[in-house]
C-alpha cells in the first residue's frame, strides 16, 4: 500500500444480501457513492426468504424495480393460497384469509401486489441491478477490522481468493451482515427480547419434480399433518425445488431426510434429491441500539424474529429505506448530522413491534385461515408498514390532539409518523400518492399554495402537489419524507417551511417550491 493513497466510499455497507444490496440501491437513488463488500463467493444459495410485502414492493417500485422483481417471480405467480392435510398428495387448499369487514367494497391498500420469490432468486437481481446504479460490489472480499475516527470509518479488507489486505475509508458504515453480525459484537452492542421461541427446527431444500402433484392445489406453505412427519412444505418454483420445514430435536442431519420425505409427500418421488439440511432455532432478539458514532445496524443484524409473519427480510429491507435517505441528506450537507439518531429513534421500535408479533403467531395455516386473535396486529399493519413512528424526523403539531394509528384494524387515514395511504391519482392506475415522494420531499396540499421563506441560502426542493383525496380535508397539507412517511401535517401549508427546517435538524438553508 505504500506510495498509494486508501480508497475512499462516502457508505461502506458490510453484507451482500438482501438488506446489504437493498442499502446500495437505495444510497444510489440518492446519489451516494457506495461500495459493498460480502465475505461470501457469491448471492445465498438458499432459498430463505420467499414473501416480500406490499411495503418491500412499494421500495422497489421506487426504485424502478418492482417490474424486474414480479417478473423474476414469475415461477410462483398465483401460488398464494395455504393448503394443508395429511401428506402433500392428501392436501387441500384452505380457504383465502378475507379482512374482517369482507363482503363491501374492496379498496386497494396499494400499488402493489406483494411477491413470492425464493431469497436465492431475489439477491442477483439487486445485486445486478446494484451495479448498473453504479455501486461498488466486492464479493470474496471480508471485512476484518474496522475504526471510528472523528469525520469516517477506516476499514480493513481480506481478499478472501488471494489473501491480500486493503483498507477502505468511508463516511459512514451500515452493517448488514447478518445475525451473528461481527460489527455488532465489535461494537459490544447487546441485544434483549424473548430469546429462543419454541422448539428447534430444520430446514431441509430438497429437488422434486412434484408438478403433477400440485396441479390445480398450488401454493405457498402446506402444512403437513402426518404423525410421523408433521411440519410445512413450502414451494420454492412451484415445481421442482421446495423446503420442507420439521422438528430439529435430535441430530436433525443424521435423519435419513429422502425416506421422511417421502413420507411428507405421500407419493414414490423417484427423483428426489436432499439438497442441504439447516438446522435452526426461531429467536426474537433486538439490537439495544442501531447505531454508535458513525455505524449502522441494519436487517438481521439489528434484530431476529421467528418467520411465522414472513417479515424479517421485510423489516430488513425498511431499515435500509429509512436509513437511506437520512445518510443522502447528512452527505449532501442538507442536514446536520443529529438527522441519523432518528434512525434508531425510529427503526428500533419498530424491530421490537414486529418481532414481538412474529412470535405471538402461529405456524398453524388451519388457524392462518380461521378467525384470529383479535389482539394481534391486523396483517395489512405489518404488510403495508402501518406501523407508526412517534419520534424520530417528525413534526407534530403541539395543538393537535392525540391520534395513535390502529393496530388491529387497518385504518390509514394520514396521520403523522404513518406511511401515506395509497390512492390513484389517475384513471389508468399507474400513479398513486405513494410515488408523491421518493428520492425527493413532497407537500402535499387540499387547495392551498405555500411560499417559501425569505432569508436563507442554499435550497432543498419540495415538490407540491394539490390533491383532491379523502384523508385530506381541503384545509390542510402533509410534508411527506422521501420514505413515504407523513412527517408533519397542518392547516397553514406555508408552515410547512418551519417544520422541513427543523426537520433537517437546524441547518440553515431556503426550501425551494417545485412544480411536480
Amino acid at each position: 500500500m505504500s506510495g498509494q493513497r486508501t480508497p475512499t466510499s462516502e457508505v461502506l455497507v458490510v453484507g451482500g444480501g438482501l438488506v446489504g444490496l437493498t442499502a446500495a440501491l437505495v444510497l444510489r437513488h440518492h446519489g451516494v457513492a457506495v461500495t459493498v463488500v460480502e465475505k461470501r463467493s457469491t448471492t445465498s444459495p438458499q432459498p430463505k426468504a420467499r414473501r416480500f410485502h406490499i411495503r418491500s414492493m412499494e421500495i422497489f417500485r421506487e426504485l424502478g424495480l418492482a417490474g424486474l422483481v414480479q417478473h423474476a417471480a414469475r415461477d410462483l405467480a398465483g401460488h398464494d393460497r395455504m393448503a394443508a392435510g395429511r401428506t402433500l398428495a392428501e392436501a387441500e387448499q384452505l380457504p383465502s384469509w378475507q379482512p374482517s369487514g369482507a363482503g363491501g367494497p374492496v379498496v386497494d391498500i396499494s400499488p402493489e401486489d406483494p411477491c413470492l420469490i425464493a431469497q436465492d432468486v431475489l439477491e442477483p437481481v439487486l445485486r445486478e441491478a446494484a451495479v448498473d446504479a453504479g455501486a461498488t460490489v466486492r464479493f470474496d472480499t471480508e471485512l476484518v477490522a474496522f475504526e471510528q475516527q472523528d469525520d469516517e470509518v477506516v476499514a480493513e479488507l481480506l481478499d478472501r481468493r488471494d489473501g491480500d489486505r486493503s483498507q477502505l475509508r468511508a463516511r459512514y458504515l451500515v452493517a448488514a451482515d447478518g445475525a451473528r453480525s461481527p460489527v455488532r459484537r465489535a461494537l459490544g452492542i447487546g441485544r434483549s427480547g424473548h430469546g429462543a421461541i419454541g422448539d428447534p427446527s430444520v430446514n431441509v431444500y430438497f429437488h422434486a419434480d412434484l408438478g403433477e402433484v400440485v396441479r390445480g392445489r398450488e401454493f405457498n406453505l402446506c402444512q403437513i399433518e402426518h404423525p410421523d412427519a408433521p411440519g410445512a412444505l413450502a414451494s420454492v418454483d412451484g415445481r421442482r425445488r421446495w423446503v420442507f420445514m420439521g422438528n430439529g430435536n435430535g441430530n436433525a442431519t443424521d435423519r435419513d431426510w429422502p425416506a421422511v420425505l417421502r413420507t411428507v409427500l405421500g407419493v414414490p418421488a423417484p427423483d428426489l434429491e436432499v439438497r442441504s439440511v439447516l438446522p435452526w432455532q426461531a429467536e426474537m432478539l433486538v439490537a439495544d441500539r442501531y447505531t454508535l458514532g458513525r455505524v449502522h445496524l441494519a436487517g438481521d443484524a439489528a434484530h431476529v424474529m421467528p418467520p411465522f409473519a414472513a417479515s424479517g427480510a421485510n423489516t430488513g429491507i425498511a431499515d435500509a429505506h429509512n436509513l437511506g435517505w437520512k445518510l443522502a441528506a447528512v452527505l449532501r450537507g442538507h442536514a446536520a448530522p443529529a438527522l441519523l439518531d432518528s434512525y434508531d429513534a425510529e427503526r428500533r421500535p419498530a424491530g421490537w413491534f414486529t418481532a414481538d408479533q412474529s412470535c405471538r403467531r402461529t405456524l398453524s395455516l388451519r388457524d392462518l385461515a380461521s378467525a384470529s386473535d383479535p389482539t394481534l396486529a391486523h396483517p395489512f399493519v405489518l404488510a403495508a408498514g402501518g406501523f407508526q413512528y412517534t419520534e424520530g424526523a417528525l413534526c407534530n403539531d403541539p395543538a393537535a390532539t392525540d391520534d395513535p394509528e390502529p393496530l388491529t384494524e387497518f385504518n390509514p387515514v394520514g396521520r403523522v409518523g404513518t406511511r401515506i395511504p395509497h390512492r390513484w391519482l389517475d384513471p389508468a392506475r399507474t400513479r398513486s400518492t405513494i410515488d408523491l415522494a421518493g428520492p425527493g420531499w413532497a407537500l402535499v396540499t387540499g387547495n392551498r399554495t405555500p411560499q417559501p421563506v425569505p432569508g436563507r441560502s442554499g435550497s432543498v426542493h419540495l415538490a407540491v402537489h394539490r390533491l383532491d383525496v379523502d384523508f385530506l380535508p381541503a384545509e390542510q397539507s402533509l410534508l411527506i419524507r422521501p420514505d413515504h412517511v407523513i412527517a408533519w401535517r397542518g392547516t397553514d401549508p406555508t408552515a410547512a417551511t418551519e417544520a422541513f427546517a427543523a426537520l433537517l435538524n437546524g441547518r440553515d438553508g431556503a426550501t425551494e417550491f417545485v412544480a411536480p
